[in-house]
C-alpha cells in the first residue's frame, strides 16, 4: 500500500464492492409497505378461487398445488395460518415467516420466493426457477459491472500515477545535481500543471547556478587583475615613495572596491525577489543629482514620480551615465519621461553604439562587445536591468531619431497621475 496507484485503485475496487453490497442490502431488506403489497392481496384472493377450500382433504390441497404447478411451473408450497405446510409441489420452499402480516418477497435457504396471503388466512408460497430469480441476477449483474469497472480503471489509475513516477524520477535527477533534468508534459490537470512548475523551476535553477558559476570565473578573472597592479605598485614603493605611483596605487584600490561592491549587488538582487524598502522619488532630481558629477551632459523631460529604493534607483542612473562616458561619446543627455503607467529614464550619447547582435548581450554579467577596451568589469549594464526588472520594468537598447543612441531603463510609476496634472499645471501656465 505503499504505492499510490495501489491505494487509488484498490479504492476504486472497495467503492463498487460497497455499491453491491448496498444494493443486494436494499433488495434484502427493503421495507414491504409498498404498492407492491396490494399485487400481492389481489393475488391472494385470485389464487382462493383455484384452491380447495381451507376445510377441504389434504389430497384436494395437493391436487390443486399439483395443477399450478404444472400450469406456472413454479415451485408452490401450501401452509396453515400457523405456518404448518399443507401441500407443496416441487422443490421445497421456505415458509412465510411467522412475522410476517402481509404478502412480499421471503428468503430462506433455496433462495427468494413470493409469499401471498390468501383471505382465509392460509399463506401459498411460491419460489421461481433459479433462471428467473430475480435478486440473484441484480447482483450477478452488479457484479460484471463492477469486475468491468476494475479492469477499465486499472489503466487509467496507473497512467496517472506513472506520470506522477516520472515527476519523481525528474526531481530526483534535478537533487543529484542533473540541472537539465525535464519532465514530459502529459495533458492538461493538476499533474500537467505540476509538471510545468517543476520545468520551468528547474530552468530557473539551472540559469542562477549557471550565472553564479560564470560570476565566480569572472570574478576571479576580473580580480586578478587590480591585484596584480596593486602587487607591483607595492613592490614599486618599497624603493621610494613616487606620489604618481602611489595615486596609480589608490585608483586601483578603489576599481577593486567598486568592483566588490558590484559583484555583491548583482549577488544580492540574485537572490531576493523585489525591493526591500520604498519611498516616493523624483527621477527628474534624481538623474539631476548624478548628471551634475558628468560633464557634457544634459538632463531634460518631466518630473515623474516613481516608488522604489532610492539607492539603488540611484546606482542604476549612475552606471548608465558611466556606461555612456566610458563608451559612448559627448554630448551625453539624460531623458526622463512618462509613457503610459511607466516612468523611462533614457541615457543616450553620440558614440558609435553596438552591433545588433550585441544590443542583448551587454546586459549579461562581464560581457564585453568586440573591439572594447574601455575600463569596467562588465557589470553596470546587468545592474542596470537587474535594478529596473526589481522595480517591475526592465531596459533595453533604444535609438533616438537624432542619432544618439544609449540605454533606456523603464519603471512603474505609481504617481504618474500626479505627474500628469503637474505637466498639465506646468503647460497651463
Amino acid at each position: 500500500m505503499r504505492r499510490l496507484y495501489h491505494q487509488l485503485y484498490l479504492t476504486i475496487i472497495a467503492s463498487l464492492i460497497m455499491v453491491v453490497l448496498a444494493a443486494g442490502a436494499l433488495w434484502r431488506f427493503a421495507p414491504r409497505d409498498t404498492p407492491a403489497d396490494q399485487a400481492f392481496e389481489i393475488a391472494g384472493e385470485l389464487l382462493a378461487a383455484y384452491l380447495a377450500p381451507a376445510d377441504a382433504g389434504s389430497e384436494a390441497q395437493q391436487q390443486a398445488i399439483d395443477r399450478l404447478h404444472a400450469r406456472f411451473g413454479i415451485d408452490l408450497g401450501l401452509f396453515s395460518s400457523d405456518r404448518r405446510p399443507l401441500a407443496a409441489a416441487g422443490s421445497g420452499v421456505p415458509a412465510p415467516p411467522r412475522r410476517r402480516e402481509s404478502g412480499g418477497w421471503i428468503y430462506g435457504r433455496g433462495g427468494p420466493a413470493w409469499a401471498i396471503r390468501l383471505p382465509d388466512e392460509r399463506w401459498i408460497v411460491a419460489k421461481p426457477p433459479a433462471r428467473h430469480r430475480p435478486a440473484g441476477g441484480i447482483i450477478a449483474f452488479l457484479g460484471v459491472i463492477a469486475l468491468v469497472v476494475a479492469i477499465c480503471a486499472y489503466p487509467i489509475v496507473r497512467r496517472l500515477t506513472r506520470r506522477l513516477e516520472r515527476l519523481q524520477a525528474g526531481v530526483e535527477s534535478l537533487g543529484a545535481g542533473e540541472l537539465s533534468a525535464r519532465v514530459e508534459v502529459e495533458g492538461r490537470d493538476e499533474v500537467a500543471r505540476l509538471a510545468e512548475s517543476f520545468n520551468s523551476s528547474a530552468a530557473r535553477i539551472e540559469e542562477l547556478v549557471s550565472a553564479h558559476k560564470m560570476l565566480l570565473a569572472n570574478t576571479s578573472h576580473e580580480l586578478r587583475t587590480p591585484l596584480s597592479r596593486i602587487r607591483l605598485g607595492i613592490e614599486f614603493l618599497k624603493g621610494g615613495a613616487d606620489p604618481a605611483r602611489k595615486a596609480a596605487l589608490e585608483k586601483d584600490i578603489a576599481e577593486l572596491d567598486g568592483l566588490i561592491e558590484q559583484i555583491l549587488l548583482f549577488s544580492r538582487l540574485e537572490a531576493t525577489k523585489g525591493v526591500e524598502t520604498t519611498e516616493d522619488i523624483d527621477l527628474l532630481a534624481l538623474a539631476a543629482e548624478e548628471a551634475a558629477r558628468y560633464e557634457h551632459c544634459s538632463v531634460t523631460g518631466i518630473p515623474v514620480v516613481a516608488t522604489g529604493d532610492r539607492a539603488l534607483l540611484r546606482r542604476m542612473v549612475r552606471n548608465l551615465l558611466d556606461n555612456a562616458e566610458r563608451h559612448g561619446a559627448p554630448p551625453i543627455r539624460v531623458d526622463v519621461r512618462l509613457r503610459g503607467d511607466r516612468a523611462v529614464v533614457s541615457v543616450v550619447d553620440h558614440g558609435a553604439g553596438v552591433g545588433i547582435q550585441d544590443r542583448e548581450r551587454i546586459f549579461a554579467p562581464f560581457y564585453r562587445a568586440a573591439g572594447r577596451n574601455a575600463p569596467g568589469a562588465g557589470l553596470g549594464l546587468a545592474l542596470v536591468r537587474q535594478i529596473a526588472r526589481q522595480h517591475g520594468g526592465d531596459a533595453v537598447w533604444v535609438e533616438g531619431a537624432d542619432g544618439a543612441r544609449g540605454i533606456s531603463a523603464s519603471i512603474p510609476a505609481p504617481g504618474s497621475a500626479t505627474s500628469a496634472r503637474v505637466v498639465r499645471a506646468a503647460q497651463e501656465c
